[in-house]
């Protein structure tokens, strides 16, 4: 049990009447007890907690009735507070995406008039028009018992963090075209593991709804669908909007699985499957104020194990230390404080990096003075988990959004020029030299000129090619293989960065 625990980083699953063929043989009874008697003391020995998810009778032979179960073992790694799983919200613009992080993280049923998301708002415009403009982070727990921790018990983020054992983080993102730039940055730089597709039930798809689609699949997220709004129209209508769904996940460029999810055991097995195969798309049909359906996706992510196992952390934490700067803050009496995720190694308390590049492709020192993740304080951050890291009296005008920060020892590959294997996804004329696009790479975000394009004159949609890209203002670090998304006005493309041309080494400033 201790070895599968470590294999879910600290959940599994486990069947019990089911023989090892996978043949359903169920238990009576009394030998239904004992096992799960036996199964809560084994978990008990290990520190876990049990619970069961689900309970079936089966048909078999016998006069009695044999029944069998399935049962969730959970446990908090002991280096660490509690398992982490992020979640970009996506969808077009008034589909709900606000409100129904409200309503989960909250625990109240919205009004009907956007009560419930008045919460995630960061600024006042966004409060006046109903309109996220900027990236807000939300978080859920679960206990090991399965039970939601939110804000209904709990005052604050600490107290979620100490209670919980799970915890999802909702990243809920702009849904408005003019907000564009900033959804795709979100997608990009905070590396979610999932994305919850919003679509409004009344409006069907509409406006972005297809595009962040596209944006999901193209930087390869598992995505599933949630249709909210159902009790604002009727059945037919909610029908008629989950086949408009069926029909575009099922088309060629998609190859997707819809699964509609009507009932909790539904619920446990698409949980199950959506992390098993990417291909599969589970459907929730719920609404923020009537609260239908809503424990169905509670069930869900209550379940949803982590995409990556424990060994390819481990892998990434031996690799030297590497923070990618999203948001920069400046906090009264603690100074200068960056926000971001820790792409591999393990950042302590006290260390010294360097950041950079700076605008003429230098490094600086910094020490880091404090950790902190979900508002409560952290000694260690591990390879994978999102943090915001207080740097003293470091000064704020040298930092921007894309920079890195590195362990000294490592060499950075700093470019002006760098080369991309792309697809052009749409484009009203043809593609060609001297074209300036806005170039997404991970957190980097900058305009970039085509400099060459490899065996051809032009690009139009739908072709591909490799082309060489120069930064207009400063140089960035990058590297191979990252994927790699470029817009400009109507032009859309995405690709992987091939082959970098760095600038020369990087002088070390004290």
């Amino acid at each position: 049990m201790k070895w599968r625990l470590q294999e879910g980083r600290g959940e599994a699953v486990y069947q019990i009447g089911v023989e090892d063929n996978g043949l359903l043989v169920g238990l009576s009874e009394e030998d239904m007890k004992a096992s799960l008697k036996t199964l809560r003391r084994m978990a008990e020995k290990v520190g876990a907690d049990i619970t069961v998810l689900r309970e079936r009778e089966v048909d078999y032979d016998s006069d009695e009735p044999h029944r069998i179960a399935e049962v969730l073992v959970r446990k908090v790694p002991d280096d660490q507070q509690f398992l982490d799983l992020r979640v970009a919200v996506l969808g077009n613009v008034d589909s709900g995406k606000s409100t129904l992080l409200g309503v989960l993280t909250q625990g109240e049923l919205d009004n009907g008039r956007g009560r419930a998301r008045l919460n995630l708002f960061r600024h006042l415009h966004e409060i006046q028009t109903g309109r996220t403009s900027s990236i807000s982070i939300e978080i859920l727990g679960f206990d090991s018992k399965g039970v939601v921790v939110n804000y209904s018990e709990s005052r604050t983020a600490e107290e979620i963090c100490e209670s919980a054992s799970k915890m999802i983080t909702f990243i809920d993102l702009a849904g408005h075209h003019k907000y564009l730039k900033t959804t795709i940055f979100g997608l990009t730089s905070y590396c979610p593991d999932f994305a919850m597709l919003v679509v409004s039930a009344n409006t069907g798809i509409a406006g972005t709804t297809r595009e962040h689609l596209g944006l999901a699949m193209a930087l390869k997220v598992p995505i599933f669908i949630v249709v909210s709004k159902v009790d604002l129209c009727t059945k037919s209508t909610v029908e008629r909007t989950v086949r408009q769904l069926e029909r575009i996940l099922k088309q060629p460029g998609c190859n997707k699985v819809p699964m509609l999810v009507s009932s909790t055991d539904d619920a446990v097995t698409a949980a199950q499957k959506f992390a098993q195969s990417p291909s599969i798309t589970p459907i929730f049909t719920l609404s923020s104020v009537s609260g239908e359906s809503l424990d169905l996706l509670k069930v869900f992510f209550n379940i949803l194990p982590p995409l990556s196992n424990s060994k390819e952390q481990e892998e990434l934490m031996q690799q030297l230390t590497e923070f990618q700067v999203d948001e920069i803050y400046t906090v009264p009496d603690v100074g200068t404080v960056v926000g971001g995720t820790l792409y591999s190694g393990i950042c302590r308390e006290g260390e010294q990096l360097v950041v950079g590049p700076t605008d003429d492709g230098k490094f600086r020192e910094l020490t880091v003075c404090s950790i902190q993740r979900n508002r409560s304080g952290c000694r260690v951050l591990r390879a994978g988990q999102a943090a915001t890291l207080a740097l003293g009296d470091f000064d704020r005008s040298l930092l921007r959004k894309g920079m890195v920060m590195v362990s000294p020892e490592m060499n950075p590959t700093i470019c002006w020029r760098f080369e991309a294997e792309i697809v052009l996804l749409f484009h009203a004329k043809t593609f060609h030299k001297g074209f300036q696009v806005t170039v997404h790479v991970g957190n980097v975000r900058q305009t970039a000129t085509v400099e060459a394009l490899q065996g051809k004159d032009e690009l139009r949609t739908g072709e591909k090619a490799v082309v060489r890209f120069r930064f207009i203002k400063h140089p960035e670090y990058l590297k191979v293989g990252a994927k790699l998304l470029f817009r400009e006005g109507v032009t859309k493309g995405i690709g992987q960065v091939t082959k970098l041309q760095p600038a020369s080494q990087y002088q070390h400033q004290p």
